[in-house]
C-alpha cells in the first residue's frame, strides 16, 4: 500500500476541502479549448504517473496547527507509512513522551486491525483522489495567465456549465485560483485557490464552508518522475463533518527526503524510527 502521493494527498486536500487559491480571477465566461487541453494532458500525466510510482521516502514533517507546532519523522514502506513525533513547539519530547511515541508506533505495527483500518482508509482517500482529479479540466474554465521557461501558470474559474455530480464535486462551483504546470514534463508543480463563496451541505446541517478560505500545495520532482509535496497550506473556516481526515486550518512543510530502503517492513521503520535521534532544530 502507498502512501498519499499527488493523488491522494493534493486532491484529496485540496479538491475535496476545497480546490485552491484565487487571486482577483478575471470574468471568464468561454472555455479555452488549447488550455483546457493541456489541463487534460497534466491530469492524464499525473494519474499515469501516480500508478507508475512504486518509490518511498522517510522525510521529515513539520506541522501547524491551533494547537501547536510539531515535528515528525516519517518513513513510507510499501505497507503504509508510520510516523513519530520528535518535537513539540520548539522542543524535544521527554524520555517519557518519546517511550509513549515507540509504544503507539509498536502498537499500530504489530495491529493487523489498526493497519486494514490505515488501508481501507487510503484506499478510499485513493479513490476519490482519482475522481475529483478526472472532473479537474471540465469543472473550470481554463486560461493562460502567463508563460515561463520553466513552466505555464493557468489560471480557473468556475464552470457555469458543471453539473458536480457528488457533494463533494459541488465545491467546484465555489472555486477559483492558479495551477502552475512545469515544462517540459507536464506535471502539476503548484496548486492555489480561494473559495469565493459559502458552500452548504445539507442547508447547513451537515456543514459549511465559508467563503475567503484558502488553499496552497507546492511540489518538486526528488527524481526522474518522481514528485512529492513538500508544502501545503490549508486555512479555511467552517464547520464541515465530510472530511473527517483534513484539517481546516493546518500548515505542512516536508524536508530531508531520502529513500526508504527496498521491501521495508512495517517493524523495519519502526526500527528506523527508535534510532531517530531528535536533533535541536528540525533539518532543512
Amino acid at each position: 500500500m502507498k502512501s498519499c502521493t499527488f493523488g491522494c494527498t493534493v486532491v484529496v486536500s485540496v479538491l475535496s476541502i476545497g480546490l485552491l487559491l484565487a487571486s482577483s480571477s478575471p470574468a471568464q465566461t468561454s472555455q479555452d479549448p488549447h488550455t483546457q487541453q493541456l489541463v487534460k494532458t497534466a491530469v492524464q500525466i499525473e494519474l499515469a504517473a501516480d500508478k507508475a510510482d512504486h518509490s518511498r521516502w522517510q522525510y521529515r514533517s513539520t506541522v501547524r496547527r491551533a494547537d501547536g507546532e510539531f515535528v515528525y519523522q516519517v518513513v513510507e514502506t510499501d505497507h503504509g507509512s508510520v510516523k513519530k513525533m520528535i518535537r513539540r513547539n520548539g522542543q524535544q519530547l521527554s524520555p517519557a513522551d518519546l517511550d509513549k511515541e515507540n509504544q503507539r508506533i509498536d502498537s499500530f505495527v504489530h495491529d493487523p486491525s489498526q493497519q486494514a483500518k490505515k488501508e481501507k482508509d487510503s484506499q478510499q482517500d485513493d479513490k476519490r483522489a482519482e475522481d475529483m482529479l478526472r472532473m479537474l479540466p471540465d469543472a473550470f474554465l481554463w486560461t493562460i495567465k502567463g508563460e515561463a521557461p520553466e513552466a505555464t501558470t493557468l489560471s480557473f474559474v468556475p464552470n457555469p456549465d458543471f453539473k458536480p455530480p457528488t457533494m463533494e464535486s459541488r465545491v467546484f462551483a465555489a472555486m477559483a485560483g492558479e495551477v502552475l504546470v512545469s515544462k517540459p514534463e507536464k506535471r502539476i508543480q503548484r496548486i492555489s485557490g480561494k473559495l469565493i463563496r459559502d458552500v452548504k451541505f445539507g442547508y447547513g446541517l451537515f456543514g459549511k464552508m465559508e467563503e475567503g478560505g484558502t488553499f496552497n500545495v507546492e511540489r518538486r520532482s526528488l527524481a526522474p518522475r518522481i514528485w512529492q509535496i513538500t508544502e501545503s497550506h490549508v486555512h479555511i473556516q467552517g464547520h464541515i463533518l465530510l472530511f473527517k481526515t483534513i484539517s481546516e486550518q493546518e500548515d505542512e512543510v516536508k524536508t530531508d527526503f531520502r529513500p526508504t530502503p527496498p521491501s521495508t517492513t512495517l517493524e523495519q521503520a519502526a526500527t528506523l524510527l527508535r534510532s531517530e535521534p531528535g536533533p535541536q532544530t528540525a533539518r532543512r
